[in-house]
């Protein structure tokens, strides 16, 4: 195993993620029963789920920071969907919340904008989602305005409007697209979907996670639970569980250094538990010169 251990020295096990990037809808869906972690629920052991919600922010601001959350390189390689969601705080009224306002134009600018930066670091658009901002239910959200000492500074056909943008943007991008202001109408009472008029309720956070995964299924269904069952582990040979693993990665990749032997590609054709049904296999060609250092 000596030159297995050599070869993967320094790599951490490959783990695919779904990057959620968006406002304080993002920012609070790993609340409990919110829609980020009842998705992260259904992927454990087969990608993370990132949380990268920023209460209060537009796409404005979105598009100066998305170069610092997601990278190419490796990070980008990892990243199997990314969620862009915004545009609740970008459908403010300029005259009553100019802080936070982005006008229409703008927003779909900054959107299209966002779309191209992850496509240059090679997060093609079939692992991009958008989502439009759900419909405001105007009397609830008023009520919280009120006791803020605000004025009503959302208008429900106001964000429509950016809804309509949001999906136009995606279209012109070759995006997917999740059309929550239009789906929640659909029900005469959307109210239901939403806890202050603005934000998601409990209902909204099911709601909401049930659409996505139509969406995810096709990609992440098929994705192995990484590393074997507890059972399937060999406790007199151990190093197995890591090595074997990382080694097929890296050839599946196309990562691995010159000169794998191709029997290790065959493993990663198995469930993931053919690291002990066929980790002989995979030694004998590492050590007798499929692998080289």
């Amino acid at each position: 195993m000596a030159l297995v251990e050599t070869a993967v020295r320094g790599r951490l096990l490959p783990w695919p993620r779904v990057v959620l990037f968006g406002d304080s809808i993002t920012e609070f869906s790993f609340q409990e029963g919110g829609w980020g972690a009842s998705l992260a629920s259904r992927l454990v052991r087969k990608c993370d789920v990132v949380n990268r919600g920023f209460s209060g922010y537009n796409s404005r601001w979105a598009k100066l920071i998305l170069p610092r959350l997601i990278a190419g390189g490796a990070a980008a390689e990892s990243t199997v969907a990314v969620t862009i969601f915004f545009g609740a705080n970008d459908s403010a009224l300029k005259d009553v919340n100019p802080r936070q306002h982005v006008p229409l134009e703008e927003y779909a600018a900054n959107l299209t904008s966002m779309v191209r930066y992850l496509k240059s670091i090679d997060i093609t658009e079939d692992r991009i989602i958008l989502i439009t901002p759900p419909p405001l239910q105007e009397s609830a959200w008023e009520k919280e305005c009120l006791a803020k000492g605000d004025k009503l500074n959302r208008r429900n056909a106001t964000t429509g409007e950016y809804a309509q943008a949001c999906v136009q943007v995606a279209r012109d991008c070759g995006t997917d697209v999740l059309d929550l202001w239009t789906l929640m109408q659909k029900d005469q009472d959307f109210s239901c979907y939403l806890s202050d008029g603005l934000h998601l309720s409990m209902k909204g956070n099911n709601f909401l996670v049930g659409q996505l995964w139509s969406h995810l299924e096709k990609r992440l269904s098929a994705l192995p639970s990484l590393l074997p069952y507890w059972r399937d582990v060999d406790p007199q040979n151990p190093e197995v569980l890591c090595n074997a693993y990382t080694l097929a990665y890296l050839y599946l990749t196309g990562s691995a250094p010159h000169g794998t032997h191709r029997a290790v590609f065959a493993l990663l054709a198995k469930p993931l538990n053919f690291i002990y049904q066929c980790h002989q296999t995979a030694t004998h060609c590492i050590t007798k010169g499929g692998y080289t250092t």
